[in-house]
């Protein structure tokens, strides 16, 4: 049975238009790296900040909105995916309180799914719009990092990853036709922290196999 979401609300004043006339295509996960959620939603809603999301999740689960999914949350910063910038205009960001160095917490992995549900029914975004921090911003961020459980959102259909099936391809192509900015030097580790982990070394067949799936897996939205 789906997860009833009770949300709090807690209007953060860091926020504004969505430029040009967009519409999130895009939800961009995120990890707080703060203390508690109560910290992360105290910064996010103080104007000298200049930061905010959309939404944050506690460990218990608990999920508190701070900006309208309709208004500009000033979440993603300087960053480029599917050959666009301007990430804030296009996206809907929800931040999950964690330092990044253990799993994230069950109760908050459930409420997640459910938020993320919600909210790609309500905008029309398919698995392929549900990316990291690292994603379309590598080497300036990190989150949400190697402890985050993509596979289990992509079993219930709320992220890609890819399946086990043979492909030959060359990878840099195959990346930048997921979506990521071959001009970035530090794209290639931020596809593996996400996908690939625990692999060392250089770039290589299994990488591009990953890579070759992922966009057809991409290409099913």
């Amino acid at each position: 049975m789906p997860l009833s979401l009770d949300i709090l609300q807690h209007p953060s004043p860091n926020f504004g238009g969505r430029r040009g006339g967009q519409q999130p295509e895009l939800i961009v996960i995120h990890y707080t790296a703060m203390g508690s959620a109560q910290a992360a939603i105290d910064w996010l809603c103080n104007p000298e900040a200049e930061v905010s999301a959309h939404y944050v999740i506690a460990l218990d689960g608990q999920v508190t909105q701070l900006v309208a999914e309709e208004m500009r949350a000033w979440h993603a910063g300087v960053g480029f995916w599917q050959g666009k910038g301007d990430v804030n205009s296009r996206s809907i960001g929800i931040e999950l309180s964690n330092k990044g160095d253990h799993p994230f917490a069950a109760a908050q992995m459930d409420a997640l799914e459910a938020l993320l549900a919600e909210i790609m029914q309500r905008w029309d975004i398919g698995p392929s719009g549900v990316i990291g921090h690292s994603d379309m911003s590598p080497g300036r961020k990190i989150d949400p990092g190697p402890k985050f459980d993509w596979l289990r959102l992509a079993r219930q259909g709320l992220a890609v990853w890819p399946d086990q099936a043979p492909a030959e391809a060359d990878w840099e192509n195959c990346a930048a036709q997921f979506g990521y900015d071959l001009e970035n030097p530090e794209c290639f580790a931020a596809f593996r922290a996400r996908f690939r982990p625990w692999a060392e070394g250089g770039c290589d067949a299994e990488d591009a196999r990953i890579a070759a799936r992922l966009v057809q897996a991409s290409s099913k939205d």
